[in-house]
């Protein structure tokens, strides 16, 4: 932003003006201000400070003199005219991004490519090689996640089918639930993301390598965000994430929390990931729901999110980044002190959790024969049945 600025008033302004210019932006920015103009413009932060101290009258220099033009000290690109073009042989073969955009950066160092162009015979420093990549319309970028892999040409109608089917679910008062697994954490005194309060100088003190601790294991939280009563309902495991320990999550869930809530009830809509233990194609996944119909009486309705899509899943905004913020900073010494951090999970819209360890083992590759399979009353929906469908319980 300062830059354009600079580039529409250049023209307009003298050498006294661009840095009574400069000193105003410098200050209106704050502490560090005169380095990040100087950044942007080219002025150097010596100039800034001159005219900083002429704004304040405490300049020794005669008021309103100015050079004459072409006066002062000359840019390195006017003294060496292949300087720029040097640079741009250097970063070219390594850059990234559009080259017809501003969108443009190199992984190279400033304090390499400066070394490389001395080398060359050019004269440059760090510094002045980072402000020929401004000119250029280079810019420091980090990574950004954007790819989600192919695009399903059902995706935006899956979504409004969602999206339909939880309003009707949420009008009629029946329970609408959105269902997954966040990340494993290593439980014991390893370093957690994030920065706390604490007396300064005192940090907590970790290990320096992440390799599990075999006596604690991991943790692994799955979870229930109720989407109409903006609650919370966590299970932490402690051995793996299969569908049997998914679908005993939601049983935890409506029998400690949902039934009461839901008292006449006579269905479940989960929404889920198309992929990993509540997968649309995982076969112990739909034997478990059916298990879970016949034991809550509930018509179970599930809709999966379409592939690559997983971040759209309401409970990891609603619920899983709320729980990480609230534990930033912590090690997660034991599974007590993750249920408790859990569990204290607040925020200012109303949302509460609530938290149990889950002891239980769940044994992996169970398999599912065509016979056990056949006994689940699975029905598809006429849209995408492989995405949507439903499973009545047992009749008695």
């Amino acid at each position: 932003m300062i830059r354009r600025k600079y580039r529409t008033l250049k023209a307009s302004l003298n050498e006294r003006s661009r840095r009574i210019w400069a000193v105003t932006e410098a200050q209106a920015l704050g502490y560090g201000g005169a380095s990040l103009v100087a950044r942007a413009t080219g002025i150097s932060r010596s100039t800034i400070i001159r005219g900083a101290q002429e704004v304040r009258g405490k300049s020794t220099a005669k008021g309103g003199r100015v050079r004459k033009a072409g006066g002062g000290r000359k840019r390195a690109t006017a003294i060496d005219a292949g300087l720029k073009a040097a640079l741009e042989q250097l970063v070219d073969p390594v850059s990234r991004g559009d080259p017809e955009s501003a969108l443009r950066w190199t992984c190279k160092s400033t304090r390499r490519l400066a070394a490389e162009l001395t080398a060359q015979g050019h004269a440059g420093s760090d510094w002045l090689v980072r402000q020929l990549l401004y000119d250029l319309d280079y810019s420091l970028q980090t990574n950004r996640k954007t790819k989600e892999g192919g695009r399903h040409p059902d995706r935006d109608a899956q979504f409004q089918h969602i999206n339909a089917r939880v309003s009707r679910q949420l009008a009629r008062r029946q329970p609408a639930i959105s269902v997954d697994a966040k990340k494993k954490e290593l439980v014991g005194n390893f370093k957690n993301g994030g920065r706390e309060w604490r007396p300064q100088g005192n940090p907590h003190q970790v290990r320096v390598h992440d390799f599990i601790d075999p006596s604690k294991g991991k943790a692994i939280p799955d979870g229930v965000y109720d989407l109409g009563l903006n609650r919370g309902w966590v299970s932490v495991g402690i051995d793996h994430e299969t569908a049997s320990f998914a679908v005993n999550t939601i049983l935890r869930w409506w029998k400690d929390m949902g039934s009461r809530q839901y008292r006449r009830a006579s269905s479940l809509l989960i929404v889920a990931d198309s992929g990993g233990s509540n997968g649309s194609r995982v076969r112990l996944w739909k034997w478990e729901l059916q298990r879970l119909a016949n034991t809550t009486g509930l018509t179970i309705h599930v809709c999966q999110l379409p592939p690559g899509t997983s971040k759209w899943n309401k409970i990891e905004h609603r619920l899983f980044s709320f729980i990480s913020r609230n534990w930033r900073g912590q090690p997660l010494l034991t599974h007590a002190i993750i249920v408790k951090l859990i569990a204290s999970t607040r925020t200012s819209t109303g949302l509460s959790v609530r938290c149990i360890l889950d002891t239980r083992r769940y044994p992996k590759k169970v398999q599912i024969s065509d016979e056990q399979l056949a006994t689940v009353r699975l029905k598809a929906d006429a849209f995408h049945g492989d995405w949507n469908y439903s499973i009545p319980p047992h009749r008695k």
